[in-house]
């Protein structure tokens, strides 16, 4: 697919995107450096990524419900907002308590963005829903695999460099959002704080949403936790987390379909949820040697690269739902997995040693096979709707 042969507001929308999820990464390279400097330990600095998500999983319940009501532009201009402020203000706090509140409030505003980002270019962009989830896709990649680049550079200069770094590039997508973005987009049919809760009553949508949340245990053991028995300095940190960001864009927009085509969606997502497992046992062996955990980190990108794509494209079309309700729906239960994961890697390393969080993440991403599996039959129809979806 030619990913400039877009509309402006569907490139601008995708640029505010990138430098949206540069914030997921970006605190990487400074997690160790905060701990240092603030005296905190690696669970009560991991609470960085445990309040964020914890907020941004709440917050999505009421995604579907404000963007309904205020439109898609206001929406995402005013979660761009929340997060200036709250990216600012946690880089001008003194304590991790303070850090953690104002990554809250940062994690409020990127629910309201993201959930409304993915709506605005399924609904606003050329082709089909596969196309255009590709194209978000290759966006949240190109973000994530910038974020600890940047944040490494930033953050060998201060730890709070990063923080100041997002709010700044915030404003730049507030006003390339507010002109280039039509006032007049696409608004969804008015929703509920009840609709999202009556989609996770299908089946199908609530084990794609139930299998996010049990592989996020991995997932964010690895982004929040890796840091610490890496033991780097910032810069070499954000190289390690470039290269995973860079392994999962490649693989969301160009692995992703190929392994769609030859082995369906589901088989395809099962494969790839294997895959990240074992690389986390691996890791969970030979956690200390630096080597096995840095090559971990970016062959683990492929894994997630490729989940991440086909799972979203089953949030999609899982259920006979608006797409905005799905996405709040699926986001509320996968954040929750982010929430308490981050947290729990750190106290277990804590208590007991650096190689459990890494055991405990990949018997959830074994879990997370289970329930794909068992979810199987409500989901067969996901490739016969992709394949007849308009072009």
């Amino acid at each position: 697919m030619n990913f400039f042969h877009q509309p402006k507001a569907v490139l601008a929308v995708a640029f505010a995107c990138v430098i949206a999820f540069m914030g997921i990464g970006l605190v990487d390279p400074i997690l160790k450096p905060i701990a240092d400097e603030l005296g905190a330990t690696p669970s009560q600095t991991s609470l960085l990524f445990t309040s964020y998500m914890a907020v941004m999983g709440l917050a999505m319940l009421i995604t579907s419900v404000v963007s309904s009501r205020l439109g898609v532009k206001r929406t995402l201009l005013i979660g761009l907002v929340v997060i200036i402020f709250g990216a600012g203000l946690a880089g001008a706090s003194d304590s991790i308590g303070a850090i953690v509140g104002w990554r809250a409030l940062w994690g409020l505003g990127n629910a309201l963005f993201v959930a409304t980002a993915l709506t605005a270019i399924v609904t606003s962009s050329h082709g089909s829903v596969r196309e255009a989830i590709i194209f978000y896709e290759a966006a949240l990649g190109v973000g994530i695999a910038a974020g600890p680049l940047i944040g490494g550079v930033l953050g060998s200069i201060s730890w709070r460099g990063p923080f100041f770094g997002v709010s700044v590039l915030m404003a730049l997508a507030f006003l390339v959002t507010a002109f280039i973005l039509p006032e007049g987009g696409t608004r969804p049919q008015p929703s509920s704080l009840r609709d999202p809760f009556r989609a996770l009553a299908h089946p199908g949508l609530r084990g794609v949403a139930f299998t996010a949340l049990l592989y996020n245990f991995g997932f964010f053991t690895l982004l929040a936790y890796t840091p610490f028995p890496l033991a780097m300095g910032a810069q070499q940190v954000g190289l390690v987390f470039f290269g995973w960001g860079a392994a999962l864009a490649v693989a969301s927009v160009f692995i992703a379909p190929r392994l769609q085509e030859r082995l369906g969606t589901l088989s395809a997502a099962l494969l790839a949820l294997m895959g990240f497992a074992l690389v986390l046992a691996a890791m969970a062996l030979w956690t200390q040697n630096k080597a096995v955990l840095a090559g971990g980190v970016v062959v683990a990108g492929l894994f997630l690269g490729i989940n991440n794509t086909l799972v979203t494209e089953m949030v999609m079309n899982a259920a006979p739902v608006q797409r905005g309700v799905a996405s709040a729906a699926y986001s509320f239960v996968r954040f929750a997995g982010g929430a308490v994961a981050p947290w729990l890697a750190g106290f277990l390393g804590e208590r007991i040693n650096d190689h459990v969080p890494y055991w405990v993440g990949a018997a959830a991403v074994l879990a997370a096979v289970a329930m794909l599996a068992s979810s199987r039959r409500h989901l067969n129809h996901i490739d016969a709707v992709l394949a007849h979806a308009p072009a």
